[in-house]
């Protein structure tokens, strides 16, 4: 690693451990979502009264329940058509992830930038995640879509870092391997401080293992997917990946080349589902 990486990594996870730096709290309205998600004797009614004290939830709901997506005959006015569509569990996971967006800001014009960037391209693999997820696999989407939106969370701190000391992070190119390189591991922190499922709590770091063995389809399986097929055609150095050497495609059955029909769907699929959330 760049020696300037490697001094960052070392002051960043130093900066954890002595409680100089704070990894993200799950926000307040994802917390009473969860609550009401795990609650076994609560209902649509119950989620749609506390997403509805969030106005911008409810909108981005309700835009994506009449997304082409989510497929319906009858246009979606309100939360509560919204929740009828969509169902409890589908809708308290995808308000977790949406209520996150808040996030991903900063006050430094530049480092803004790049963190709504992340959040952009998060959104769109999510969507691509729940199509892919009902192709492929019998796992649960809302899932698969909530897993789509926080395989970057890790980007968070290292982000507060870099605008908090911008004389130890003003190289772009130090900061993207940090991204890179810790991100991951601290993306698997905060999701397990956060106390998510088993399921998710490693995707930030095993979407980015594209060898990884494993005798079962996992989400961090469709994030690694969904991601590559994201980047495809661009200038990023994930667009160069040869998908043969990917065992993510091999576990979701599809050919690493996409040329079948069933691959043209699902193509077909992702591309409109990356703007689902947007």
């Amino acid at each position: 690693m760049n020696p300037l990486a490697a001094q960052a990594r070392t002051d960043i996870l130093s900066a954890i451990d002595n409680d100089e730096l704070v990894l993200p709290s799950l926000p307040e309205i994802a917390l009473q979502v969860r609550e009401v998600a795990e609650d076994p004797d609560a209902g649509v009614m119950d989620l749609n009264k506390v997403i509805g004290n969030d106005v911008a939830l409810t909108a981005r709901i309700i835009k994506v329940a009449n997304s082409p997506t989510m497929r319906g005959a009858q246009e979606i006015t309100n939360l509560q058509m919204a929740l009828s569509r969509l169902g409890l569990q589908f809708t308290a996971s995808l308000a977790m992830g949406l209520a996150m967006e808040q996030m991903f800001q900063a006050k430094s014009k530049e480092i803004d930038r790049r963190i709504r960037e992340v959040w952009s391209r998060s959104s769109e693999i999510a969507g691509m995640c729940n199509v892919l997820c009902k192709f492929r696999t019998d796992l649960q989407p809302d899932q698969a879509t909530l897993a789509g939106l926080v395989h970057n969370i890790g980007t968070l701190p290292i982000f507060k870092y870099a605008e908090e000391n911008p004389e130890s992070l003003n190289n772009p190119f130090v900061l993207d391997m940090l991204i890179y390189d810790l991100g991951a591991e601290l993306g698997d922190k905060i999701l397990s401080t956060w106390e998510f499922s088993p399921e998710l709590v490693h995707v930030p770091s095993q979407h980015l293992d594209f060898t990884r063995e494993s005798d079962e389809v996992s989400y961090a399986d469709i994030v690694t997917v969904a991601m590559l097929q994201n980047y495809m055609g661009g200038n990023h150095p994930f667009a160069n990946t040869d998908y043969a050497t990917v065992n993510a495609f091999k576990r979701l059955g599809l050919d690493p080349n996409m040329e079948d029909a069933e691959g043209e769907d699902i193509s077909a699929e992702m591309e409109a589902a990356m703007s689902m959330l947007a």
